[in-house]
């Protein structure tokens, strides 16, 4: 009989909490469809199987442009909810489940929600990534791409398919460690089938489909994961880079104007350090990595681009001394703005979360503690902003409206966006204008028809591959 009551009263206690969610939630009111609303199950379901940002992109084109996706969270697809999510005074706070982000046990300038924990050590790194300090460091960094350059020449030379999302992926982790730890990588150098970090890469971006796991599941998960399931690639990676990083802050001085040597020099522990360093690795190398191959492969698909590009560059160069700045150059910034539209490195929402005493939207109520972001794959891929959103059109950026640039968010936005836009944008343009007008791209073809991805916090292509074949 008390088994019987037990199940009774269990039955009745899940009944109330659907009509509550269904009914009287706060969030009750935004639309979407029955199952997110009963249960967050639906979320982790599609985070976990790689296509929650497009099955969130047809939830907006049928209930709007707010869409319940979980019983507390939203996904908005107005870029006027940008400026107050992520930017006045701050933004509101970042969702925990950032912390699943967090790297040997530490917080890193990404996965903190705490504003004070961040501060001093963004502050303590922040004058590296600006354009002053890049530009200053542009031989180091141009040495990095002329690398690349002749290494896509060789590649291209066997006339054999060229997986160009490995060499990208080379460059990009080549960059950030010539820049901000002033010791090269030297993955283009490496001739192996793929960069000896990519699997440590690939082993955070896969974090990505546990991303809106509450933080004790996901570290149980992470246990299991890390003891039972790691394969021998994997570990072998993380190997390798653990000793690359633990040499670097091993032989850093609090003296050094290198990134780990203004963390030290900020007072942060040694193991910290490595694991910061471990976080821009991460980020720098994937995030960069795809967005350059998907320019290079997006000019092979389309001649036409290509031919305006190359003259424009060519055309420049010619000038000598007189030169523009290939940072100005207006077709050739287009064509990596396009890219980075079209690339969806980070393709899903950015959570935040309501502070009190709660947010009024559009006249659209958000009590204090729901989740709510935008995403780059929604705001990208708005039909109402860019015509044909898919499509690879350099020319849309010439004569920008507002509302376009309103809607781009590859690098998110406010206080609290990419630390490394500014390198990564430099790196992107120089890279382009490098590979266009070495006249190595001529004649490349993209070898499959489409590219299909993961779309976790950090995407990740199904096979691997971004592949030209000469």
């Amino acid at each position: 009989m008390t088994f019987v009551l037990l199940v009774v009263a269990s039955a009745l206690l899940l009944l109330g909490r659907c009509v509550y969610r269904i009914y009287f939630h706060p969030l009750a009111h935004i639309p979407g469809p029955l199952l997110p609303k009963l249960t967050s199950l639906w979320l982790h379901y599609h985070a976990y199987i790689g296509d929650e940002a497009t099955c969130v992109h047809q939830l907006h084109l049928k209930y709007g442009p707010s869409v319940r996706v979980a019983p507390n969270e939203v996904d908005i697809s107005d870029a006027d909810a940008v400026q107050p999510i992520y930017i006045s005074k701050g933004g509101f706070p970042k969702a925990p489940c950032y912390g699943n982000f967090d790297i040997d046990g530490h917080k890193t300038i990404f996965s903190t929600t705490d504003h004070g924990h961040r501060a001093p050590r963004a502050k303590a790194v922040v004058a590296l990534f600006s354009t002053k300090s890049i530009r200053d460091n542009a031989d180091a960094i141009n040495g990095c791409v002329d690398r690349f350059v002749e290494r896509l020449k060789e590649e291209a030379a066997t006339k054999k398919p060229v997986n160009v999302l490995n060499l990208t992926r080379s460059l990009a982790v080549d960059v950030v460690s010539t820049h901000l730890f002033q010791e090269n990588y030297n993955g283009t150098s490496e001739r192996g089938e793929t960069l000896s970090a990519s699997a440590f890469v690939d082993a955070f971006v896969a974090v990505g489909r546990f991303f809106y796991l509450p933080n004790t599941a996901f570290v149980w998960l992470e246990w299991v994961a890390t003891k039972y399931l790691a394969d021998e690639r994997t570990n072998e990676s993380m190997d390798v880079v653990d000793k690359f990083v633990d040499q670097l802050v091993e032989k850093t001085t609090r003296e050094s104007t290198t990134y780990p040597g203004c963390m030290l020099a900020a007072g942060l522990l040694d193991d910290e350090v490595k694991a910061q360093c471990k976080d821009l690795l991460f980020a720098g190398t994937d995030s960069t990595g795809m967005n350059l191959a998907t320019i290079l492969r997006s000019l092979a698909l389309h001649p036409e681009q290509y031919v305006k590009l190359h003259a424009e560059i060519t055309e420049n160069a010619a000038l000598g001394p007189n030169a523009t700045d290939v940072l100005a150059l207006p077709y050739l910034s287009a064509v990596v703005k396009e890219g980075l539209r079209i690339s969806m490195a980070n393709p899903t929402r950015l959570p935040h979360v309501v502070p009190a005493p709660g947010w009024t939207f559009k006249d659209t109520q958000f009590p204090p503690g729901a989740i709510v972001g935008c995403s780059a794959f929604e705001l990208h891929m708005h039909p109402d902003i860019f015509s044909d959103p898919r499509g690879f059109k350099p020319e849309r950026w010439l004569d920008a409206t507002s509302e376009m640039n309103k809607y781009w968010f590859a690098f998110g936005a406010g206080s609290r966006a990419c630390i490394a836009r500014n390198l990564a944008t430099v790196e992107l343009i120089w890279a382009t204008e490098r590979v266009v007008r070495s006249g190595v791209l001529n004649g490349a073809r993209a070898v499959q028809d489409e590219i299909e991805l993961y779309e976790w916090f950090n995407s990740k292509v199904r096979d691997e591959k971004i592949e030209l074949v000469w």
